[in-house]
């Protein structure tokens, strides 16, 4: 029946190994959706279907990838903004090749292995909540709509990774001992620069400047820089030195002693909002400015536009544009919006 068949996207990993297990415990037919971009893979995600038995499909997914994801990753990069691909993709191209392939087998649901939860709204909808763990990745889902999130489950969003291993071990699947990828998947060195680099058209050597021009020394190509970081410089100065500022016009990265670093006010656009209703005036919220489990206090101001005005209660740290601004009230993720 098409309310217990689900697509479950699968990989070599141990989570979506695992939430695979755990759908099958629950009585889902489940049928594996590989998704191949060209960088191999493939082998170990058969044999966890093999182990586990069931079915797996393979989809290439190498021309969205880059349409959606690596093409516009490597524009951001070099105007100067550090994007997140991860949460691009998985409304861009993942999800949406979920759903496809769980449509043509007349699948109601699909699943991955992500550490966050589905709840009910208060009219009737799905809402996204945090996963309870210190894995908690709802940040890199909230670009998601509800209409997606109304064919979604994560079976692995209320328990830690620990567990996780745990019943990996326990069922004896081959990616029970398999480390995690903290990597970005199209850049399986995790050497962004390198990857840009391979692809062409990337700044030259330039300036280290301060912020009245002053030359400090010179940087390796502004792409191998994000706000806010100050390891790998290469520039002597009586006190640590941070990047405050990417200047992609004149070829320059501007550095301070952490003046400028820090904001009360936080630009964004993009609006991607998952409340139940609508945001029409200011809204008392927390926010996560990057990929981390920091949370703090603000309030959101709409601006009409898609764009929103997040005003700190406590100055925000190298705030950086391409990053994400995601909104929470307790667990639910009211929204998302670009840093610009």
């Amino acid at each position: 029946m098409a309310d217990k068949k689900v697509v479950l996207g699968l990989s070599g990993g141990v989570d979506s190994a695992v939430a695979a297990q755990r759908l099958l415990g629950q009585g889902y037919e489940v049928h594996g959706l590989y998704l191949d971009i060209g960088l191999g893979g493939e082998q170990s995600a058969r044999d966890n279907a093999a182990k586990l038995g069931i079915p797996l499909t393979v989809r290439s997914i190498q021309q969205e990838l880059e349409e959606h994801v690596c093409a516009p990753f490597a524009a951001d990069y070099l105007s100067g903004r550090t994007p997140i691909p991860c949460a691009v993709c998985n409304r861009a191209v993942k999800f949406p090749a979920l759903i496809s392939f769980a449509r043509e087998i007349g699948a109601n649901w699909v699943a991955t292995g992500h550490y966050a939860r589905i709840g009910t709204g208060c009219d009737g909808g799905p809402i996204l909540l945090r996963g309870n763990s210190a894995n908690d990745q709802s940040y890199m889902l909230s670009r998601l709509t509800r209409d997606m999130l109304s064919h979604v489950l994560f079976p692995l969003g209320d328990g830690p990774k620990e567990q996780t291993r745990q019943e990996a071990e326990a069922g004896q699947l081959p990616a029970a001992d398999r480390p995690d990828s903290m990597e970005i998947c199209f850049i399986p060195d995790d050497d962004y620069a390198a990857w840009l680099d391979a692809r062409g058209g990337t700044p030259p050597p330039g300036n280290f400047v301060d912020a009245n021009g002053n030359v400090l020394g010179t940087h390796k190509g502004f792409h191998h820089y994000t706000i806010g970081q100050r390891r790998g410089l290469g520039v002597s100065s009586t006190g640590r030195l941070f990047v405050t500022e990417i200047r992609p016009h004149t070829n320059e990265v501007v550095l301070s002693h952490g003046e400028g670093l820090h904001a009360f006010m936080v630009h964004t656009n993009s609006l991607n909002w998952l409340g139940e209703h609508p945001l029409s005036t200011p809204m008392e919220v927390e926010v996560r400015l990057r990929h981390s489990r920091r949370q703090d206090p603000a309030t959101i101001i709409p601006l009409g536009g898609g764009r929103v005005d997040i005003h700190m209660k406590h100055p925000a740290r190298a705030p950086t544009p391409g990053q994400l601004a995601v909104f929470y009230q307790g667990d639910q993720v009211l929204g998302s919006g670009w840093i610009r």
